[in-house]
């Protein structure tokens, strides 16, 4: 059958269900450049219109995984199963920093491959940049020693990881054709998929500082990623979490980091960003098969945080990729520090009954904490620290949010900002739960 990529297309434009040839022909079209960009955005569209069945899905995401390299670590013989989070990203949403080293302290190995914020929801390779000499950019074989000696390390994408991926995407960014379940499912799961994982949990965000605009939206990709991904071979479950507010109790760069440690160490703990985080984990040490059930996993990764273990682990994932061996220890020394620190204060009274956590968010980017286009630099001091929550009591004058600012100037844009995202009222709202609903599928034979 000779394959031509208009046909492909067309047979797609049309409605029609592509076979997995058509499929791996156009995925290794797009690696080795011989399909134009106008032919990538002219598939990009058709899918973006006509869908694509699960069978379709899960050809995609695999001939995509398998554009590059795929990491095998049976040479490294460790005595743990493979296994990783990803999350679709939000604001304040620092659970990475904390959920790799507690599951490596039960007994998993966690190769994280991570990515850079873009819009309002940060990146958690920028949290860890603001860390003096942390890489997030090694060799392979760096990054093999780091899994095998911490139990865990959080890098960024290699070129030669589900390559297809970056060009497909970059086509997708310029041609509003980002939207697509089938695409986003594709994406996440090409690169997830090529870590040579045993299993996956998926935080899909949903709320106003979430990426899908609604949560039918968030139920039906993580429905997605759940059935293609188990489809493909790796055990996945997918939570759906509360993203209507700042998860953490800081949003920014080195503001996170600082409430990571602090977390990790018991010094101060943010009990929404503790229910996600533990469930995370816990979904995690069941499917890797290191606990027997909730309850269990719960109880081993409390006497982690407990006994220390989890804080020692992200100290030997920090110093194995070039950070201070002392980070835990002295953060507050070697994380930046903007230069003005101020409170914002209430301007009403009552119980706040909802945030914005997008332009929480937006505001950090404004002040230079994040990214408006992919090349743009970024300032990791910069942020906000001690934010209040809904449900919370204000008085008139009362602190709801200490900014992190360069100038007078951007604190007052952000003063500005932070009050009209926080809407308060006379009666307290009825508390929203952190974990909406859990997927769960078993693996294809």
């Amino acid at each position: 059958m000779i394959l031509v990529p208009q046909e492909i297309i067309r047979h797609k434009r049309d409605g029609k269900v592509l076979t997995a040839q058509e499929i791996n022909f156009f995925i290794q079209g797009i690696t080795d450049n011989s399909i134009s960009e106008s032919q990538i955005a002219a598939f990009a569209m058709a899918i973006y219109f006509q869908d694509m069945n699960m069978e379709e899905r899960v050809l995609i995401a695999s001939a995509m995984r398998d554009s590059g390299e795929v990491l095998d670590w049976s040479s490294l013989n460790l005595n743990g199963p493979i296994v990783d989070k990803h999350s679709t990203g939000g604001v304040g949403d620092v659970t990475s920093l904390m959920l790799g080293p507690m599951v490596a302290a039960c007994g998993g190995y966690v190769p994280m491959i991570s990515g850079r914020g873009l819009g309002h929801t940060g990146g958690t390779l920028d949290k860890l940049d603001a860390i003096p000499g942390y890489q997030t950019t090694v060799s392979n074989d760096h990054f093999r020693k780091v899994v095998q000696e911490a139990g865990v390390a959080i890098i960024g994408q290699s070129a030669n990881l589900a390559p297809a991926d970056k060009r497909f995407y970059a086509t997708r960014d310029i041609t509003a054709t980002v939207e697509s379940i089938p695409l986003i499912t594709a994406s996440i799961l090409s690169k997830k998929l090529a870590a040579g994982l045993d299993a996956l949990v998926m935080d899909v965000k949903a709320g106003s500082g979430a990426f899908m605009p609604t949560y039918q939206q968030s139920q039906a990709l993580a429905k997605s990623i759940v059935a293609v991904a188990n489809g493909a071979g790796c055990k996945t479950s997918a939570l759906i979490t509360n993203m209507d507010q700042v998860l953490a109790s800081s949003a920014g760069n080195a503001v996170e980091v600082r409430e990571a440690v602090r977390f990790l160490t018991g010094e101060y703990v943010n009990p929404r960003l503790h229910e996600v985080t533990m469930a995370l984990c816990a979904e995690m040490l069941v499917s890797a098969n290191l606990a027997d059930n909730t309850q269990q996993a719960l109880v081993q990764l409390q006497a982690v945080l407990d006994n220390g273990k989890a804080a020692e682990t992200f100290g030997k994932m920090v110093s194995g990729l070039g950070g201070p061996a002392d980070f835990v220890e002295k953060h507050e020394q070697h994380l930046p520090k903007a230069a003005l620190i101020k409170p914002v204060y209430a301007t009403e009274s009552g119980y706040i009954n909802h945030i914005d956590a997008r332009d929480i968010g937006m505001s950090v980017v404004n002040m230079g904490g994040g990214r408006r286009v992919s090349s743009d630099s970024i300032n990791y001091a910069v942020g906000l620290s001690e934010l209040v929550s809904i449900g919370d009591k204000l008085d008139k004058g009362s602190p709801v949010a200490m900014v992190h600012a360069q100038t007078e100037q951007q604190f007052k844009e952000t003063e500005k900002t932070i009050l009209s995202a926080i809407h308060c009222t006379p009666e307290k709202a009825a508390a929203e739960p952190q974990v909406y609903e859990t997927f769960r599928h078993q693996v294809n034979s």
